[in-house]
């Protein structure tokens, strides 16, 4: 093969040496870490709340709707596990917004923590069950690659600019659910492929695909099936784009030939600070917006 410029050949080998070495010390910083460090407790802890929330927000529609008894709850529970019978709806919906869902007429009238409390509400067994099956199955590889406070970080803004989306995009919604975040999660990692795609066979290609099918797969359902919050979905993803971009791992050598992970916390807590802010102004710019 002919070679007009070496020097970029030279140049394009040291990059993709380069996503290699930080990708592969991105997958393996977790072992170094104690037995605990290793467990993605966050996830864990965020999977656990959410669920007892479910089961508590559950118990209260089935008593709303006159279940007492264990096996009348149950019998509720299950009956109202796909879809909600059209006897429930009201209960339901009365039960969702007195525990925090996200309802645009509450949250103009000073109920501001209603930008983060529907992350962790839910409607029924399958909305739970198919969240936090996703988050188990992305949020415990995640954390390994991000540590427990990045990826803490990114799950609470990107949930959080999920229901800013949903406030300004789709204001008659009452809208609940972890699906936001999760949107998040995957684009945060979509970013991290991106930054990496040389360390992948084929420049990252199909990797890259395969997101944009899943992505893709979500988004088509959420426009057949009603009651799915779409914009949440599009701005928790954009939003971890973002993230992504700005916190997921990336490692260089130093002069003394050690690695470091140039976007740790450690070193980029202003940037994890103006993004703090700047969510907190992007919900004033909603609110005003909203007036």
């Amino acid at each position: 093969m002919h070679v007009n410029n070496p020097q970029s050949i030279d140049g394009l080998a040291t990059r993709t040496m380069r996503a290699k070495v930080s990708y592969r010390a991105a997958l393996a910083t977790y072992r170094s870490h104690s037995r605990f460090g290793r467990i993605s407790w966050v996830t864990w802890a965020i999977t656990l709340g959410s669920t007892l929330f479910w089961c508590f927000t559950a118990y209260q529609v089935a008593q709303a709707t006159g279940a007492h008894s264990v096996p009348t709850i149950i019998k509720h529970i299950l009956d109202n596990a796909i879809d909600t019978q059209a006897g429930s709806d009201t209960a339901l919906t009365d039960v969702l917004i007195r525990y925090g869902a996200k309802d645009n007429d509450l949250i103009l009238h000073g109920q501001y923590w209603r930008f983060l409390t529907p992350i962790f509400l839910h409607a029924n067994l399958l909305h739970v069950g198919l969240n936090m099956l996703n988050l188990v199955i992305l949020g415990t590889f995640l954390e390994r690659l991000v540590g427990h406070l990045r990826f803490l970080l990114i799950y609470l803004i990107t949930g959080i600019i999920s229901i800013i989306a949903s406030f300004a995009f789709a204001p008659e919604v009452i809208s609940v659910g972890a699906s936001g975040a999760i949107f998040g999660l995957v684009g945060a990692y979509s970013l991290f492929v991106v930054i990496h795609r040389r360390a992948f066979p084929h420049g990252g290609l199909f990797a890259l695909l395969w997101l944009v099918f899943i992505v893709g797969i979500n988004l088509g359902v959420g426009l057949i099936i009603a009651n799915v919050d779409n914009y949440a979905h599009i701005g928790g993803l954009l939003s971890g784009c973002i993230l992504g971009w700005w916190f997921t791992p990336l490692y260089r050598q130093t002069r003394e030939h050690t690695l470091i992970d140039t976007h740790q916390l450690a070193y980029r807590w202003p940037l994890a600070l103006l993004t703090i802010l700047g969510t907190l102004l992007l919900a004033i710019l909603a609110l005003q917006l909203g007036n």
